[in-house]
């Protein structure tokens, strides 16, 4: 009854938004205390500990945290190889194993309904397994997916080979960002998260580059190098401490944090938050899909399927796996336009990552949406002049600039940013299952723009794109009326935020 009543004080205080400036009375029973020295610091190293932290008591972020941040997201550089692999290997393949425009269209689509399958099960795996473990077995699918496709020779093995890489890629799609999220301090967390983005684009662009001039097979090859390097390196990242929390190893959990924090900080009062938190969440036990629905998890669901809805019917998809066929519809060069996406790719995601902290989600994400929406409705006017053959001279320059800046807009934002909130706003006893169909919902939506795009683009054009422009607008609503800002809270605060807001 005392803890459970200590327990609830904590909520409380964390509900004002306050942080405690000492350790809980149940750790710190006298200064001298073995518990006390266990999981705190002495008075002496206690008051060097402040030097490691701001005056608003924000953890400084170490060359750990980067490090660790940087071996997780290696894991979305082969997202990013994955994703760009079928553009340029397109026409080497058709040609050696004699495909046919259907069963490279497969071969191509095929990764997403592999990540649709990966991300039914990409939350239930990261909460049995850990984060980190989970990070292994997706490597296990990844580099099978690419030997599989190295050493095709026909339909049947490119497409099981591209279906494995993408149950990875699914499962990525998830235990990144919420692992990263789960260790990074609350006022970088936006950034750290958006290097998600930023390393797929780099694999994307990578592959966009020198797939002009080496063999698929080679490519594919190439592809598993991160794979390899990948898996070495996450032996030396410690688990997330949330998640160690969540299972009962609250030791692990501190020495966790303590590695992540730097070991002359005092991390009792963090790590207290984190604990209690669990604690807490654990008395409601399990959430299962129809508990789900509850009316107070309710508000931060509508919030993380609502963008993951917005975010694919916008376009975004279709936009960036036909690009090619965009740019030879307005009379542009694809080749041209293709190699500048490609160049501009990762400086626009250094953009973001540099920015998401600062500007907030919710403004990031309404510009984002309002550059989305205006060139949308730019290309849509393009192809109209190109149908009525009014101003045929300018039309490729409109379909160039309307392309370019719809991409930039949607990595900017609503790229990225969707992905972050998701890791933000679930409470632990719910994130499996929220964070799965959270997930799914993404992949379902995606598999279904993609395959639907170009029967779309045949009915009409300028029409398709006018509907993808009024979908960006919407989501400027939504977004202003619904997504809170998360920028500089703790997990903890946000939860806290999101479940009083349904009382």
């Amino acid at each position: 009854m005392e803890r459970q009543k200590s327990i609830m004080e904590r909520q409380k205080s964390m509900e004002s938004g306050l942080l405690r400036k000492s350790l809980s009375i149940r750790e710190r029973k006298h200064p001298n205390d073995d518990s006390y020295l266990d999981t705190g610091l002495s008075s002496k190293r206690h008051k060097e500990a402040k030097k490691h932290q701001n005056e608003d008591g924000e953890c400084s972020v170490t060359s750990s945290v980067c490090l660790i941040t940087f071996i997780v997201v290696t894991g979305s550089f082969c997202v990013g190889c994955g994703t760009g692999y079928s553009s340029v290997a397109q026409h080497g393949i058709v040609s050696d194993l004699s495909l046919s425009v259907a069963e490279y269209s497969v071969f191509g689509s095929i990764l997403t309904l592999g990540g649709l399958i990966g991300a039914v099960f990409s939350g239930k795996i990261s909460d049995v397994l850990g984060r980190k473990r989970a990070m292994f077995f997706c490597e296990a699918f990844c580099a099978t997916g690419w030997l599989c496709i190295a050493l095709a020779k026909d339909a049947l093995w490119l497409d099981c080979g591209r279906f494995l890489l993408g149950i990875g890629v699914g499962i990525f799609s998830y235990v990144i960002p919420v692992y990263i999220a789960e260790i990074a301090p609350k006022h970088v967390r936006g950034s750290f998260v958006f290097a998600n983005q930023l390393m797929q684009n780099f694999g994307l662009s990578l592959f966009f580059i020198i797939g002009n001039f080496i063999s698929w097979r080679f490519l594919s090859i190439i592809g598993m190098v991160p794979c390899v390097l990948h898996v070495v390196c996450l032996f030396f990242i410690p688990e997330s401490p949330r998640w160690l929390a969540k299972v009962g190893r609250d030791k692990e959990c501190r020495a966790s944090l303590q590695h992540l924090r730097g070991h002359d900080v005092d991390i009792s009062q963090e790590a207290n938050a984190i604990i209690d938190t669990m604690e807490f969440s654990q008395q409601s036990g399990e959430t299962g899909f129809v508990e789900l629905f509850q009316r107070r998890y309710v508000f931060p669901l509508i919030i993380g399927v609502g963008l993951m809805l917005l975010q694919q019917l916008s376009g975004s998809a279709g936009v960036i796996y036909y690009a090619s066929s965009l740019y030879e519809r307005g009379g542009f060069p694809s080749a041209i336009g293709t190699s500048v996406m490609a160049t501009i790719m990762i400086p626009k995601a250094m953009i973001g990552t540099i920015i998401v902290d600062k500007m907030g989600r919710r403004t990031l994400l309404m510009a984002s949406c309002a550059g989305m929406g205006l060139f949308a409705l730019l290309l849509s006017v393009s192809y109209s002049l190109k149908s009525f053959g009014i101003l045929p001279e300018l039309t490729p320059l409109f379909t160039f600039i309307s392309i370019l800046g719809y991409v930039i807009s949607y990595a900017l934002g609503m790229g990225g940013l969707p992905w972050i909130i998701m890791s933000e706003i679930f409470p632990m006893n719910v994130k499996v299952s929220a964070g799965t169909l959270v997930t799914v919902t993404n992949w379902a939506c995606g598999w279904i723009i993609t395959f639907t795009f170009n029967l779309l683009m045949q009915w009409n054009a300028s029409g398709t794109f006018l509907i993808f422009s009024s979908v960006s607008a919407a989501s400027i609503v939504f977004i202003y009326l619904i997504v809170p800002e998360t920028k500089g809270r703790s997990l903890e605060e946000i939860q806290k935020l999101l479940s009083n807001s349904v009382h």
